[in-house]
C-alpha cells in the first residue's frame, strides 16, 4: 500500500512539473488557488454529509429513503398524529409499506410543531401528506385536522408508537366492506413483548374505561374471534367516512386528548351502527410513549379531567346498558347481556367440504349467529384445524379451546352456568360425555341431533355382512341414544322415517323435524345436456357406507351401464379414499379424492347425472339433497334417499343392480326426462330445503 502511494505521488508531482514548464509561474499560481478553494468545499461538503448522517442515525434505522405507494382513488386514509419521537414515527411507517398490501390507502402526517427529525419527514419518506401546524393543536385536534383533508371511504386513526403486522389492514377493511352495519372496527393491540394490551374496550355503568384482556396471552379463545365492543382505541381505529363526518369528528370538549375514542363508539353506536374488535388486525403498540404515565402532570393529566366529562355527558347511557365495575365480564367484553348463548358441542370444528355431517353443523352454527344467538363452539377432539377455525372466529363464534383435557372443558362450563341458554349436543358417542354435567350445573335448555340414528345404520350393515361385532355395535349405540332421547329436553331429527321411531318410543318428548341442510337458493344450469357427460358420486370415506355403495356400483352396476353406453365416464369426488376405493382407478373411473368447492360445482356442472348406490346407511343424505340443489337428475337405491319426506314423485328408488343400471340408460340421452328430472330436484329442494325452512324448524324447536 506504501509503494502504491508513493507511486501516486511521484505521477501528481510530474505532472505539476510538467505543467509549469509549459504554462510558467504565474498560471502555477492561480492553478494552486484554484484547487485550494475547490478542496475547501469538498472538505466541508464532506464534513456536513457526516454531521448529517449522525444526526440520522441517532434515531433512525440505517437503511434507504422510504417510498410509499401511490393510488388515485385510496380506500382507506391513515391519519398519523405526531410529536416528535421520530424514531417511533418511521419505524411505523416502514411497517405499513412492508405489511399493507391490495388495499389502496393514503398516509398523512399531522405534524404538531416536532422538533426533531420529523420536521423533515419528507427527506426521508415520499410521497405521503404532511401537514405541518402553525400553532400547537394536541391529539386530539390534529386528528380532526387530518381527516378533513382525507380522501378514502374510511378513515383510520393510527398512533406513531405502533408498528402493524402482515394483514392489519386487509382485515379491518374486509370486516367493513361485508358488513354495511359496522360502523368502527379496530384492531388487536399488544405489547412489544408479545402480552396483550387490549382485546376491545369495556365501560362500566361509572363511566370508567377497561383494556379487556390486558397483560394476558394473546392466543387464548376469549381474545380472537369478532366481536362487537364498547369502544375501540385510538391506537388503531378505523370508522367510515361518512359516520364520521355526520357525528363531526371527535368531540373537541375532550381536548387534547383521553375519552375522545370512547365517546365517539357512543355517538356511533347511538346512530345504529356497530363497534367491532377484529382479532385478526394485529397491531404493536408502545405504550406511554407519547405522553407517558404520570396522571398528575402534562397532557396525561387529562385521562381524569375527561374522564369526568365524558361520565356526565353520557350519564343516562351509562346506567341503562353499563354494568357495574368488574361484574359480568362474560357479557361486557362482549356485549351479549340481551342475547341467548347458545353452546354448539360436536366431536370438532366443523370441515364442511370434506364430509356431511360438518356441512351441516356448519350451516346452523351460521343460522344461529343470523338470529341473534351469542354462539359459542366447543371441539371434543381439542382440534382447531384452519382454514376453518378461522373462518367460525370471523362470524363471531368463539370457539372454545384449552389444555387437551376434558377437565377444561368441564371448567369453562362450570364458570360460565349461569350465562347459558341452549347447549346444541351432537352425535350420541360425543354427547354422552357432557349431558350428565349440564343438565345437573346449569339451566341450559338441551337440544339433541344425533344427525342419524347410528344403531339402524349398523344394524343394517349388520344385515349385509352378519358380522356379530356390527350387531354388538348397534346395541350400544341403541343404548346411547335412548338415553340421550330420554334426558334431552329437545329432540331433533333430520328424517322424517326416524322421527316415527323416536317418536314411537318416546311419545311424551318433543321430537322436531329439522332439514340436514338448507340453502338461500338453488344452482342455476349453466350447460346444456350435450355439453355435459358422465356419471358423478359424491362422498366423504371416513363414512363406511360410501365406501361401501361405490365398490358395489362399479362392480354390479356400471359394466351394465357400459354395455349400453360405451365410453361413458364415472367420476368419484370425496375426502379420504381407502385403497379399495383408489383400486377402482382407470380410464372409466377417475378417482378425484378431495376437491374444492370450486372444482365440486365444476364436477356438478360437467356431469349428466347423480348416482347415490348406497347399501345400508340412516338418516338423510347430505350427497342426495345437494345433488338436487344442483339441479342434478339422480339415480338412487332406498337408502340413498330414506328420510326425506314426499321424496317418491321426484325420486323412484332402484336397489337392484338391473333396476339401477336400467334407470340410468333411460335416462342418459333422453334430454326431455333430464330437464324434467331437473326441474323437480329444484322444486323439491326449494320447498324442503330452503333457509326460511330451517329457521322455522329451529324456532318451533326452541
Amino acid at each position: 500500500m506504501k509503494l502504491k502511494a508513493r507511486s501516486k505521488k511521484r505521477r501528481r508531482t510530474t505532472a505539476r512539473r510538467r505543467f509549469i514548464l509549459k504554462r510558467g509561474k504565474n498560471v502555477h499560481a492561480r492553478w494552486k488557488k484554484r484547487n485550494k478553494r475547490s478542496l475547501t468545499m469538498v472538505m466541508k461538503r464532506r464534513r456536513s454529509l457526516r454531521l448529517k448522517r449522525r444526526r440520522i442515525h441517532r434515531g433512525v434505522p440505517p437503511i434507504g429513503k422510504l417510498t410509499v405507494p401511490v393510488w388515485e382513488h385510496p380506500l382507506v386514509s391513515i391519519i398519523i398524529p405526531v410529536y416528535n419521537k421520530w424514531d417511533y414515527t418511521y419505524r411505523c411507517l416502514v411497517s405499513i409499506v412492508e405489511h399493507t398490501h391490495d388495499i389502496p390507502y393514503e398516509i398523512i402526517v399531522v405534524d404538531d410543531l416536532s422538533n426533531d427529525l420529523t420536521a423533515r419527514i419528507g427527506q426521508f419518506v415520499n410521497p405521503i401528506t404532511v401537514i405541518r401546524n402553525q400553532v400547537k393543536r394536541g391529539f386530539l385536534r390534529n386528528c380532526n385536522h387530518g381527516a378533513a383533508v382525507s380522501k378514502g371511504k374510511y378513515v383510520l386513526f393510527l398512533n406513531n408508537d405502533t408498528k402493524v403486522t402482515p394483514g392489519w389492514l386487509a382485515h379491518l377493511v374486509v370486516s367493513a366492506e361485508k358488513d354495511a352495519t359496522i360502523g368502527i372496527i379496530g384492531s388487536k393491540l399488544i405489547y412489544p413483548d408479545g402480552k396483550l394490551q387490549e382485546a376491545g374496550g369495556i365501560v362500566f355503568n361509572s363511566g370508567y374505561a377497561w383494556n379487556y384482556g390486558r397483560l394476558d396471552s394473546p392466543d387464548k379463545h376469549e381474545y380472537n374471534y369478532v366481536k362487537e365492543v364498547d369502544y375501540i382505541s385510538g391506537a388503531s381505529l378505523m370508522i367510515r367516512k361518512d359516520i364520521w363526518q355526520h357525528v363531526g369528528g371527535f368531540d373537541e370538549r375532550f381536548a387534547p386528548a383521553y375519552s375522545e375514542d370512547v365517546d365517539i363508539a357512543f355517538k356511533v353506536r347511538q346512530l345504529g351502527f356497530k363497534v367491532v374488535y377484529q382479532p385478526k388486525s394485529v397491531v404493536v403498540h408502545y405504550e406511554g410513549v407519547s405522553h407517558g404515565t404520570d396522571v398528575k402532570t402534562g397532557v396525561k393529566q387529562y385521562q381524569v379531567i375527561n374522564h369526568q366529562k365524558f361520565k356526565e355527558k353520557w350519564a343516562e347511557v351509562l346506567q341503562r346498558h353499563h354494568l357495574p365495575v368488574g361484574e359480568h365480564l362474560y357479557w361486557s367484553r362482549e356485549r351479549s347481556k340481551d342475547k341467548k348463548t347458545i353452546v354448539i358441542i360436536d366431536y370438532g370444528v366443523p370441515s364442511y367440504d370434506k364430509d356431511a355431517g360438518s356441512r351441516t353443523t356448519y350451516m346452523y352454527l351460521k343460522l344461529f349467529v343470523d338470529m341473534g344467538f351469542n354462539v359459542k363452539f366447543m371441539p371434543d377432539n381439542f382440534v382447531k384445524p384452519e382454514p376453518y377455525s378461522s373462518e367460525l372466529e370471523q362470524l363471531g363464534i368463539e370457539i372454545i379451546h384449552g389444555p387437551q383435557n376434558h377437565n377444561y372443558y368441564e371448567q369453562w362450563i362450570l364458570q360460565h352456568k349461569d350465562y347459558l341458554d341452549y347447549v346444541l349436543l351432537n352425535r350420541p358417542n360425543i354427547s354422552h360425555k357432557y349431558i350428565d354435567l349440564i343438565k345437573a350445573h346449569t339451566r341450559a335448555k338441551i337440544l339433541y341431533y344425533g344427525h342419524d340414528l347410528h344403531y339402524v345404520r349398523e344394524l343394517k350393515r349388520f344385515g349385509l355382512e352378519n358380522n356379530r361385532e356390527l350387531l354388538l355395535s348397534s346395541n350400544y349405540y341403541k343404548s346411547l341414544e335412548f338415553d340421550m332421547f330420554a334426558k334431552a329436553d329437545i329432540v331433533l331429527t333430520c328424517s322424517e322415517s326416524e322421527k316415527r321411531i323416536i317418536d314411537g318410543h318416546f311419545p311424551h318428548k318433543k321430537a322436531t323435524l329439522l332439514p340436514a341442510y338448507f340453502f338461500e337458493q338453488t344452482i342455476p344450469r349453466d350447460k346444456t345436456w350435450e355439453q355435459r357427460s358422465g356419471l358423478l358420486f359424491i362422498g366423504g370415506f371416513s363414512h363406511s357406507p360410501n365406501t361401501d355403495g361405490i365398490v358395489w356400483f362399479c362392480r354390479e352396476i356400471l359394466p351394465i351401464v357400459v354395455q349400453a353406453i360405451p365410453g361413458i365416464q364415472l367420476f368419484i369426488a370425496g375426502s379420504n379414499p381407502p385403497p379399495e376405493v383408489l383400486g377402482l382407478q382407470s380410464d372409466r373411473v377417475i378417482v378425484k379424492g378431495f376437491v374444492s368447492d370450486q372444482e365440486l360445482r365444476e364436477l356438478y356442472s360437467t356431469t349428466k347425472m347423480a348416482v347415490i348406490p348406497l347399501r345400508y346407511g340412516a338418516g338423510v343424505k347430505g350427497k342426495t339433497v345437494e345433488a338436487m340443489c344442483h339441479q342434478m337428475p339422480l339415480v338412487a337405491t332406498s337408502t340413498g334417499i330414506e328420510g326425506l319426506q314426499n321424496i317418491s314423485p321426484t325420486i323412484e328408488p332402484k336397489n337392484t343392480p338391473q333396476a339401477f343400471a336400467s334407470e340410468i340408460i333411460r335416462l342418459y340421452h333422453d334430454n326431455r326426462l333430464l330437464d324434467q328430472k331437473a326441474e323437480q330436484s329444484k322444486q323439491y329442494v326449494e320447498m324442503y330445503f330452503s333457509k326460511s325452512k330451517a329457521l322455522a324448524s329451529i324456532q318451533s324447536a326452541l
